[in-house]
């Protein structure tokens, strides 16, 4: 299986340098992967790097904790897309799920929707933090908001990517929304796994061995 087409090639660390920067794209466009998911700061030089190529450029809202507001993460969205930005992966707001205020999480999707315009959105919902219950209820708030995506993890929590969470995730959307599995996925008989498993996007932040 050619995993090529499925990867969001992804670096978003803190103290990743312009040279990092730059090796991302160039590595991104000789393997043909689907995208790079960079900072935000970084999306317009991304899309110089990347403007002879098919790879879009991703970033990341509200990202790593979720808990900006929704007007910022609005304005986030829309100033990644004023730069350039193809695809925006977007943090939920796990505190207000964990506080059982759906009608919030319901209302910010809707705004994420509107504001990301027809870019592809993906939201994460941070599955490390949930309840398989919650992880279900999320994953079918984000599929009602015609969201393109829901995302496993951001990476930066305790874990990242599960099969069994997928298959939840799967289960409670609907057939127009799909999966990103990202966190911990090192290894392409990992990454086969998650694409068996219904998952048509992967982050990672190394090639796959």
């Amino acid at each position: 299986m050619d995993i090529s087409k499925y990867v969001d090639f992804t670096l978003l660390k803190p103290n990743a340098t312009d040279q990092d920067y730059e090796n991302l794209c160039k590595t991104a466009k000789e393997n043909g992967f689907a995208s790079v998911c960079v900072a935000p700061d970084r999306v317009k030089e991304c899309k110089r790097y990347l403007k002879d190529s098919n790879v879009k450029v991703a970033t990341v809202i509200g990202f790593p904790l979720g808990y900006a507001t929704v007007e910022t993460k609005c304005f986030e969205i829309a100033d990644a897309l004023k730069n350039g930005a193809d695809e925006v992966d977007v943090v939920i707001n796990v505190s207000r799920i964990k506080s059982g205020q759906w009608d919030y999480v319901k209302d910010e999707l809707v705004k994420f929707r509107e504001a990301a315009e027809d870019k592809i959105l993906k939201v994460i919902i941070e599955n490390c933090y949930l309840t398989p219950e919650e992880i279900a209820k999320a994953s079918a708030l984000v599929s009602e908001a015609e969201a393109d995506f829901v995302k496993t993890s951001t990476g930066f929590g305790p874990y990242g990517a599960r099969l069994e969470d997928v298959a939840i995730m799967k289960k409670a959307i609907s057939p127009k929304t799909q999966i990103k599995a990202a966190g911990g996925i090192k290894t392409k008989e990992q990454a086969v796994e998650f694409i068996e498993a219904g998952a048509t996007r992967l982050g990672a932040s190394a090639l796959l061995k």
